[in-house]
């Protein structure tokens, strides 16, 4: 909310205020009261007088129910909220609400936007994250004096399920470029070192898609000295230098993101699995665990036609269609002993393989 919008919905709260004879006396302690009122509206649920009331009280105000109906009924005059026929009564902003309209954010609100800076801001493309910064700063500042979202705040975490690891540095110059051209849809030129190379190569780019996996960021891409229009994966990592080109990118025909991760294509191809018809991809495994380190799947499936066989001798045999990867491979030999057979034969020969797998590029 720009500073003249703020000044101009101050401006219509204090016109409120002045037509209120009981609160006129006290102006600047209405405004605030019905200030936090309006937060707690939201536009798609209807909230219940006795709710709002409930979190003006644990905001510090000491107020009755009887008024916080008054300032209800008040503010839809000069707001576009508006109430239901329900008891007990229900208030919400309109469908057709501008955003502007609204003065603050609510608790659950700012947690989410907290949650979404704490976690998503190395995937948002700067244009995006520059409109989201007076949110975030919102958001902060809506949750510096509540104890009840900071009770929350302190109870929630989200951990990776594997190993942590630090992010290797991005040049920042280079990533704003990547996100930019991958916003607006425009090739780039980019210096880029790969995995087995100890020099940089220059290479124009069709950017595709960002990945985060982990604590890497990749790029989907396509290079235009490639007449077959591969997609490749990019670290952008290895990035030393991005040029935004004024010419639009190229996305292959029929590319969708979510298909092409269903199909394992950010999974890595092993060596051995790579000679099994269509590298593995939507392959029937077979795998025998004891008991107690199958257990956890078959609370969280490996695919949607997976089934367990609760064995005599204290194992357990789940057969799903998966995709045969590195990952997967890496995944196995974490079981350790508590994989006792795998099949493919040649999945089970990768995951006792002492060769490393392959690198992730």
């Amino acid at each position: 909310m720009t500073v003249s919008q703020t000044e101009s919905l101050q401006a219509d709260t204090q016109a409120i205020v002045k037509d209120d004879n009981t609160d006129n006396r006290h102006g600047a302690a209405t405004t605030a009261r019905q200030w936090q009122v309006l937060s707690q509206l939201q536009r798609n649920r209807w909230v219940g007088t006795t709710h709002v009331y409930e979190q003006l009280v644990l905001a510090g105000f000491d107020i009755s129910l009887r008024t916080v109906q008054r300032d209800l009924n008040a503010l839809a005059k000069r707001f576009p909220i508006e109430k239901n026929n329900a008891n007990p009564q229900g208030w919400r902003w309109r469908d057709d609400a501008p955003l502007q309209s609204l003065p603050h954010m609510n608790l659950s609100q700012a947690v989410a936007f907290n949650m979404v800076e704490a976690n998503l801001t190395q995937l948002l493309p700067p244009a995006i994250l520059d409109e989201l910064f007076p949110w975030f700063d919102l958001a902060r500042r809506q949750l510096k004096n509540s104890k009840v979202t900071h009770s929350w705040i302190d109870r929630v975490r989200i951990e990776p399920a594997t190993q942590p690891l630090i992010a290797p540095h991005v040049d920042l110059e280079s990533k704003d470029n990547i996100y930019h051209a991958l916003f607006y849809q425009m090739q780039i030129r980019a210096c880029y070192t790969r995995s087995n190379k100890s020099e940089a190569s220059e290479y124009i780019l069709n950017p595709i898609a960002i990945i985060q996996r982990g604590v890497i960021i990749y790029m989907l891409a396509t290079r235009t000295d490639d007449p077959e229009m591969i997609i490749r994966t990019f670290a952008l990592h290895r990035f030393e230098s991005v040029e935004i080109l004024d010419t639009p990118s190229v996305t292959p025909e029929g590319f969708e993101l979510d298909s092409y991760l269903d199909a394992g294509g950010m999974g890595f191809t092993h060596h051995l699995l790579s000679q099994l018809p269509d590298h593995g991809k939507n392959t029937q495994v077979e795998l025998r665990f004891t008991k107690r380190a199958g257990k956890s799947l078959t609370e969280s499936k490996l695919s949607v036609d997976q089934t367990v066989t609760d064995n005599d001798d204290d194992t357990l045999t789940i057969k799903a269609t998966v995709n045969l990867t590195s990952q997967l491979v890496w995944w196995l030999r974490g079981f350790g002993k508590g994989l006792i057979s795998a099949k493919p034969d040649l999945l089970y020969q990768a995951v006792l393989n002492k060769e490393s797998v392959d690198s992730l590029r």
